[in-house]
């Protein structure tokens, strides 16, 4: 890492040709491109596998970065794609993609060690409205304990939350839309993202959040909460709480709780513990402390070949582990939960100290593995270790 090169190829559009800019004086970009002359046009009729191989010989170069095979598997598939007959939307797609992660990157990695939350809600949420009120109170208690807050940037209850949080706790991830969408006050530009994409909108809001909230809301809110929920369900996202957070006395989510019971659940489309993957309240203690207590011992999780790894702020006790295995054996395809320290494929990461369980997981029951997040949190909730749930 460190390298400060600057490598682009471009579009003339007064020549109507492709050339190379880049930090290497003219003589290296002539070994490494011999089929271009410094900073003119790349021959049209170049085949892609020259290109492929002048890519590779780039690399080769280039100072050794810590994950160079995967930039050269990035730059092949970029390769690849060009031998397909796309169109320019389709182009037009992937560079807006690409553009859209570049920027969120870049922005979310020195925040990289502090938990978020993402908020989800309606924008049309006035601001004397006590669902406003809630969000904001919400917000600020949970910036007060140390986390950040994410929201689309918008009115309503995006705007309550940014404000309780304050801008120097608050992310904004604003999609470009011909209405509704002008970014509240409550961001601070070096916070604010503009996406072009829905999806890349909601990738970044799932992977760089810890915890869900999300209150009443429209079509939007609906569909940031479904999709949680069905990231959750499959483990493409989290473990992680996720609230669903009413104004006080306030049965919007009880009349969605009622449909989910009736007809999902009623009709066997879903499991029972599916249920125990979110938490639906009208108390704002009960909200905040759903998040708190859910990283009081649990600190994080990821796959090591076949193993789910999760780690812990704390090591639990011979007997905890037993109580684990026998109460939470229906998880395993085989073997047994068992202590460990870090795997030697984790060696390097920033958890290496940490404590961990290894166990081979089903990857199923979901719920069930959220029922076990919350005795492991229980079990070692009066550790000094537990103290600072926000820390990441």
């Amino acid at each position: 890492m460190g390298c400060s090169l600057q490598l682009a190829i471009l579009w003339d559009n007064r020549r109507s040709e492709w050339y190379i800019h880049s930090g290497l004086p003219p003589p290296q970009i002539q070994t490494l491109f011999p089929w271009n002359s410094p900073m003119t046009a790349i021959d049209s009729s170049l085949d892609t596998s020259t290109l492929r191989t002048s890519i590779l010989h780039l690399l080769d170069h280039l100072p050794q970065y810590s994950h160079s095979p995967l930039i050269a598997q990035a730059l092949d598939t970029l390769v690849r794609i060009a031998e397909h007959d796309m169109e320019r939307l389709d182009w037009k797609i992937l560079i807006g993609s690409l553009q859209d992660m570049d920027r969120a990157f870049e922005v979310f990695h020195r925040y990289r060690h502090t938990r978020k939350i993402a908020v989800f809600g309606s924008a049309r949420t006035v601001t004397t409205a006590p669902e406003y009120q809630m969000a904001l109170d919400f917000s600020k208690s949970m910036a007060q304990q140390g986390f950040m807050v994410m929201t689309g940037a918008g009115g309503g209850i995006m705007e309550a939350a940014n404000q309780g949080a304050g801008r120097d706790q608050s992310f904004g991830l604003n999609v470009h839309l011909p209405f509704e969408q002008e970014a509240n006050p409550y961001v601070g530009d070096e916070k604010l993202l503009q996406f072009k994409y829905f999806f890349t909108r909601k990738l970044f809001f799932l992977r760089e959040t810890d915890a869900v909230a999300v209150f009443p809301g429209g079509f939007g809110t609906q569909d940031e909460a479904f999709e949680c929920l069905t990231l959750t369900q499959t483990g493409k996202f989290g473990p992680a709480p996720m609230i669903f957070v009413d104004r006080p006395g306030g049965d919007y989510w009880q009349h969605w709780s009622r449909y989910i019971q009736d007809q999902l659940l009623g009709n066997g489309l879903i499991s029972p513990e599916d249920t125990c993957l979110y938490t639906i309240t009208d108390r704002l203690d009960v909200a905040c402390q759903a998040i708190m207590d859910f990283y009081r011992v649990y600190h994080s999780s990821r796959y090591v070949h076949q193993q789910f790894v999760m780690r812990l702020k704390t090591e639990l006790t011979d007997e905890q582990v037993a109580e684990l295995n026998e109460t939470f054996s229906d998880l395993l395809v085989r073997g047994a939960i068992v202590k460990t320290t870090v795997l030697e494929a984790e060696r390097g990461d920033e958890t290496e100290t940490l404590p961990r369980l290894v166990f081979h997981f089903n990857q199923r029951d979901l719920g069930r593995l959220y029922q076990m997040i919350a005795r492991i949190n229980q079990m070692g909730a009066t550790a000094p270790e537990s103290t600072h749930p926000e820390q990441k």
